[in-house]
């Protein structure tokens, strides 16, 4: 029999083991225990790490909200205007999240980039998702559906939500067109829909959390700050030849990043 590694995402020690007996052990008689096999140690550290860097995101976000009902005053705007992405009037909602994708040339290599503000101050940055042969439309995707897995954890926390991003064809593949395509055993008109399986696994989610955030559309390199973030976190991810979706180490240097080649 092959040997299995076993990721405990939920018990009472969660970690990696490389026997059931071990890992029945954390999940036996804990409530809402959550684990899973895999055939290889690689695959079990991408997925307990994957989960960690998730449960570190959670965490920064409730703790950034604590500190701001102790004294930041929520912006309230009347509509979706540009004034509505300057510093102050991020603080409407508890967490905002832009996304951008990148691809050099395209196609050619491509990554995926997101900017976090926790109440109106940055406070992550996340690039990766590496594709030496993709696509800009795949690359804006993918970005999207990772700011929509981080908004589902904060909604989860009960923590208001926004998500802008720069690519209408994301935006309605995700929540317009794929209700269409849906309805029609997912296909459409005139061929076969591009990037269907990342649109079925990012609508999927969309759809669970749809009446609780919105995905707004912003217009790219106007000097938007989250949007220029994430456009050079899409690149940075290129450079780096990232594959996993990752940080980016803390402290920020604003101006370097700004610095960093755009896309």
């Amino acid at each position: 029999m092959a040997k299995k590694f076993y990721v405990v995402w939920q018990g009472h020690k969660p970690g990696i083991y490389t026997t059931w007996d071990e890992a029945k052990r954390q999940v036996d008689k804990f409530s809402g225990a959550k684990y899973k096999s895999f055939p290889t140690e690689a695959e079990a550290k991408a997925a307990f790490a994957q989960s960690a860097n998730k449960a570190i995101f959670s965490a920064q976000v409730s703790a950034s909200k604590s500190a701001a009902n102790k004294g930041a005053k929520p912006v309230t705007s009347a509509n979706n205007t540009v004034a509505e992405h300057q510093p102050e009037a991020l603080c409407e909602f508890d967490l905002v999240l832009y996304t951008d994708g990148g691809c050099d040339p395209n196609p050619g290599k491509a990554g995926s980039g997101v900017a976090a503000y926790c109440n109106g101050k940055l406070s992550n940055l996340w690039y990766g998702l590496f594709n030496p042969n993709g696509t800009n439309n795949t690359a804006e995707l993918n970005a999207l559906y990772e700011a929509i897995k981080m908004a589902a954890i904060a909604l989860n926390d009960n923590l208001t939500v926004r998500i802008y991003s720069d690519s209408q064809y994301s935006i309605n593949c995700i929540s317009n067109w794929a209700y269409g395509w849906k309805a029609k055993g997912w296909t459409r008109k005139g061929g076969e829909i591009a990037n269907l399986a990342l649109i079925k696994q990012a609508h999927d989610l969309y759809d669970q959390y749809k009446d609780r955030f919105d995905i707004v559309h912003v217009a790219a390199h106007v000097g938007i700050e989250g949007n220029e973030l994430a456009d050079r976190m899409s690149i940075y991810a290129v450079d780096q030849q990232q594959r996993d979706f990752v940080e980016y180490p803390q402290p920020i240097n604003l101006a370097a990043i700004m610095a960093m080649r755009a896309g």
